[in-house]
């Protein structure tokens, strides 16, 4: 039976291609999922172990704290070291005169500790010399011999001399430097940015030739002892691998959240594989009925049928495996490849952990026989002389008919209620669970309702002709084997679809939150304001604009002036109130509930009291207030109301003002709020706008208004930020769930092709009554597309089912959850699974129709 086995697999190899691709994806998703997690770890090891690249030993304090100073000395002198380095780093600002950005500043080192690699010029030597990263140096548009400044960020703000630039470097490749400028510079600076103190952070030594690194380690943690118990508590000595490998365990909190991500997605891939894998070998069992048959008459036994069968999943599955494996190496190494040609991944190392190839191994081939059993099960009940057909559909009124649909409904109910619960109580892991046993309820449920789907669905091709008649009798004649092919699609399509309808619901539903709590997109403060002010721009240069200027910066729909006018009586806080026109008002603010109208004070929602006492030109004046739901607000009053209750009193304007020179005695002499503080817009930005479109929308307002770019803020600035997480997360899951779609497509084509090996004689009759070619590729295309279709609408259906109640579950908290349906998507992924099921046809329809019809009739 086993040279049977064996004969069946290299005979009708073209029968397995199916299940090898099924058995292969899956494969190649565990073994990338485990590989991209080693991969990460060996990548950031190389990244961190860069800093102790020349080191052979590393001393280092508790987190934070550092070693003391006065432990350098002491392990220099230690008896085979040639050199100790204390390692200090200090963060400040750069300037080069045009441009300022943020730096840090590396001491340097002894030459055999020094891992910066010059690259042009020479490497700092005196007290006002640095070396800065090549690509900064390149973006800053310096060169050596330019001079640049240090702002240290201390008591005082002016910066350090003149600094001059020697050389340029290779840029580190450590990850905790990203966006700083990379600052070679001697101690004494750094010392400088850190307040004139001393900090080491670790101490590297490099040992001398024929040095024991275990002996000096040993004598560096006695020597240590001598150093005060508060100091040296929590000191320990490593070797430069092992404490790369604590500082990227430090980085990653010694979690692998990425690995056990990927690896859930794995987990979907191979349970539709393992229904395509199951799926096949039921029909292939089927289509071998005759020769089964056969092998039980001139002596088989139900176990060596059994074994045969399983041996040749065997086989399938050990070479599927097996290229499953060099798939996902192949690919992360030409991705790494790629990564290695760019700054930022130059360090980037392929790690293939055997874990990777062990558990690809073992998932492909135990995956592929646990979906053989129950086919292999079925092999063992052909009984001799008979020539069976394909199973029969489950019935109801039978034993296992009956358990599964208890079984189903049993999972559906209860699940159904689970997800329910932990949907409207907030709770994400009942949800969670509640979903698993629910969408398991569905699939045990299939057999009964999927043939009656395709069924209902098959009679609006019958308007096709012939073709579509027999195409939709063809799709439920065999119920179990298109409800096995299904139900792989449906599982695709069902997650697919959760995962957009989810992430449009959150974006909605966080749009909506955000238009209530943030009214405004953007705001545009401190215009016109007098020197030194607050808001105003230093050197004595007021900014200005008007509304007009601004409405010329393309995005920008509309906008609002608020001009401070009236301060609140001590009693209620000093508070600064702000007047504004109330129709330009409500063109700006996103909330259509939110209205400005004459004589009351439209506040934040901070402003709990009801009503507020403002201190005007004409006595005291009580106001009721209106709260809104923003906490990002300032008090509101229309222009009207402003002019009937008369300007700020002087003494009041004084005593806000304080004592602050010029300033304050123009602010009192007649002067205003507005004088002082300048006015602040509120704008309303066009719908849609991306992270890229909206820098340069800031850009442009604060070129026009002459502001800095962190007086330009507002609600857009967070609202793009959740958006693009959101279609970042999106687009990843999609991609990763789109191995399971593909997964289930190759499926839908097994069964197809299969199924048109099985129907060679019927094709071949048809074909002798008077079909014609095109007659039988267009059944065969039709049979294709409603399979495909009724799962993909079942997934649809499902899918914004789950979608709904999963964003419920895990948003509850954060918004008020919108259901919002992405039309075009969902419109794309049915369209994009139909085509499939057509594309998958175009082969064993091709096939079918080159069988002449006598070979057909006279084929076994």
């Amino acid at each position: 039976m086993l040279q049977v086995a064996l004969a069946q697999v290299r005979v009708h190899a073209r029968r397995f291609i199916a299940v090898g691709l099924a058995v292969m994806l899956g494969v190649a998703f565990v073994s990338a999922a485990l590989t991209v997690g080693a991969t990460t770890k060996a990548t950031l090891g190389a990244s961190i172990g860069a800093s102790y690249a020349k080191a052979d030993l590393v001393v280092s304090g508790p987190e934070g704290l550092g070693v003391p100073p006065a432990a350098v000395g002491t392990l220099e002198a230690l008896p085979g070291v040639a050199a100790a380095h204390g390692f200090e780093r200090a963060f400040a600002q750069l300037t080069t005169g045009s441009s300022t950005s943020s730096a840090a500043l590396t001491s340097t080192a002894p030459g055999e500790l020094e891992t910066a690699e010059v690259t042009q010029g020479s490497a700092p030597s005196g007290p006002n010399e640095v070396a800065i990263d090549s690509t900064s140096a390149a973006r800053l548009k310096v060169t050596p011999g330019d001079t640049v400044a240090i702002v240290t960020g201390g008591p005082s703000t002016d910066p350090a001399g003149a600094l001059t630039v020697t050389g340029l470097t290779e840029r580190s490749p450590d990850p905790t430097l990203s966006d700083t400028v990379h600052v070679l510079a001697p101690a004494s600076l750094v010392r400088e940015a850190t307040g004139g103190e001393t900090v080491v952070d670790h101490v590297q030594l490099a040992l001398a030739p024929g040095a024991d690194p275990s002996a000096v380690a040993a004598a560096a943690s006695v020597a240590l002892n001598d150093l005060p118990a508060d100091q040296r508590e929590g000191i320990i000595v490593r070797t430069a691998a092992e404490q790369t490998t604590a500082v990227v365990a430090t980085l990653s909190n010694g979690d692998d959240i990425l690995t056990a991500v990927l690896l859930a997605f794995a987990a979907v891939s191979v349970l539709v594989a393992g229904l395509v894998i199951s799926n096949t070998f039921s029909v292939l069992v089927a289509q071998r009925t005759r020769e089964l048959a056969l092998l039980r008459t001139i002596g088989a036994e139900r176990r060596q049928i059994r074994r045969s069968v399983l041996v040749e999943a065997g086989v399938v599955g050990v070479v599927a495996s097996v290229l499953g494996v060099l798939l996902a190496v192949g690919v992360l190494a030409v991705l790494v490849g790629l990564a290695r040609r760019t700054d930022t991944g130059s360090v980037a190392v392929l790690a293939v952990p055997p874990s990777a190839v062990v558990a690809g191994l073992v998932v492909g081939i135990l995956m592929t026989l646990l979906a053989a059993v129950v086919p292999a099960r079925a092999a063992t009940r052909v009984a001799p002389l008979a020539a069976l057909r394909p199973g029969a559909p489950v019935d109801v009124k039978s034993r296992s008919g009956r358990v599964r649909l208890t079984l189903g409904l049993l999972a559906l109910v209860a699940g159904g209620a689970l997800l329910v619960l932990g949907a409207f109580s907030a709770g994400l892991v009942p949800a969670v669970a509640g979903g698993g046993v629910s969408f398991l309820g569905v699939i045990l449920l299939a057999p009964f309702f999927v043939p009656f789907c395709v069924a209902a669905v098959g009679r609006l091709a019958r308007p096709l002709g012939l073709a579509g008649q027999l195409a939709s009798l063809n799709a439920v004649r065999n119920p179990a084997r298109t409800t096995a092919s299904s139900s792989a699609l449906i599982v695709g399509v069902t997650l697919v679809m959760m995962m957009i309808v989810g992430a449009q619901s959150a974006r909605t539903s966080f749009n909506a939150e955000l238009a209530e709590n943030f009214l405004v997109d953007v705001e545009v403060s401190g215009l016109g304001g007098v020197s030194g002010a607050a808001g105003s721009l230093p050197g004595g240069t007021a900014s200005t604009a008007d509304a007009q200027a601004l409405l010329g910066v393309e995005g920008v729909k509309s906008a609002v002036e608020l001009t401070p006018v009236l301060l609140s009586s001590d009693e209620d806080g000093g508070r600064l109130v702000y007047a504004a026109d109330p129709e330009e008002l409500a063109a700006v603010l996103r909330s259509q509930d939110t209205v400005l109208t004459d004589g009351m004070v439209l506040a934040p929602q901070t402003l709990a009291q009801t009503e507020i006492t403002l201190e005007t030109a004409n006595g005291p004046a009580t106001l009721p207030v209106t709260a809104t739901a923003s906490t990002l607000f300032v008090p509101l009053i229309t222009k009207a109301t402003a002019e009937q209750l008369g300007g700020t009193p002087p003494d009041a304007l004084e005593a806000f003002t304080g004592d602050t020179g010029e300033s304050s005695g123009q602010a009192s002499a007649g002067g205003t709020l507005a004088d002082y503080l300048g006015t602040t817009f509120w704008l309303q930005l066009d719908d849609g706008l991306d992270g890229p479109a909206l820098s340069e929308i800031r850009a442009e307002l604060a070129a026009v208004t002459g502001v800095p770019e962190n007086q330009v803020s507002g609600a857009a600035v967070e609202r793009v930020a959740y958006n693009e997480i959101i279609d970042v997360m999106l687009l990843i899951v999609t991609a990763l769930l789109a191995v399971a779609v593909l997964i289930a497509l190759i499926g839908v084509a097994s069964t197809l092709s299969l199924s048109v090996l099985e129907r060679r004689r019927e094709n071949s009759l048809l074909r002798a009554l008077g079909l014609t070619r095109g007659q039988l590729r267009g059944m065969l295309a039709v049979e294709a597309v409603l399979i495909a279709g009724v799962a993909a609408l079942l997934g649809t259906g499902l899918g914004i089912g789950y979608g709904v109640l999963g964003a419920q579950s895990a948003l509850r908290e954060l918004a008020t959850v919108q259901l919002s349906l992405p039309v075009g998507q969902i419109a794309a992924v049915l369209a994009v699974a139909v085509a499939a099921g057509l594309l998958a046809s175009v082969l064993p329809a091709r096939r079918a129709a080159r069988l002449s019809p006598v070979a057909g009739l006279a084929a076994d």
